[in-house]
């Protein structure tokens, strides 16, 4: 049986925490999928195919990770996906409470797959993709917080 985990999230845009919790989560499963989850209700900065397209060039070198996207239930996704797991990243104690009610709702619906926390290390556990769009909408240097060819796109949608 294939171990298979899906991480999931906006990834608008995706930052160097979002790797890391890739390549820690990466040794614990045969395969992973780095969803991009499509919400109506939100207003993301990038659409779907360059959020899709900036997680395909920041792991095209990860061997057995691939990209997707997703609408509706995660655990539906999870389950056509034969997905025995969802990871999530938990950057502090704040987090902990929503993730820990998602995830016991996910197991509610889908009870066969478990939902796997992560910690990114520490020089990332500040880091959301809401700072870094503000950041580098008022110009300031996102470079060391974001794969190369995000921070070209970041540019180009700050300076529009």
């Amino acid at each position: 049986m294939t171990r298979h985990a899906i991480y999931p999230g906006s990834f608008d845009p995706v930052t160097n925490g979002h790797l890391d919790i890739v390549r820690r989560c990466r040794p614990l499963f045969d395969r992973v999928t780095v969803a991009v989850a499509v919400n109506p209700s939100k207003h993301p900065m990038f659409s779907v195919s360059e959020r899709l397209q900036m997680l395909s060039e920041t792991f095209a070198e990860f061997d057995h990770v691939e990209v997707a996207s997703f609408s509706g239930l995660l655990v539906n996704f999870a389950r056509d996906r034969q997905a025995q797991a969802i990871v999530r990243g938990l950057r502090a104690v704040s987090d902990f409470e929503y993730e820990l009610q998602m995830a016991l709702m996910n197991r509610r619906l889908a009870g066969t797959i478990e939902t796997i926390f992560l910690m990114p290390s520490e020089e990332y556990t500040y880091l959301s993709s809401s700072i870094i769009k503000g950041v580098a909408l008022a110009g300031g240097d996102v470079s060391s917080l974001v794969p190369p060819g995000v921070e070209t796109l970041l540019k180009k949608k700050a300076h529009r």
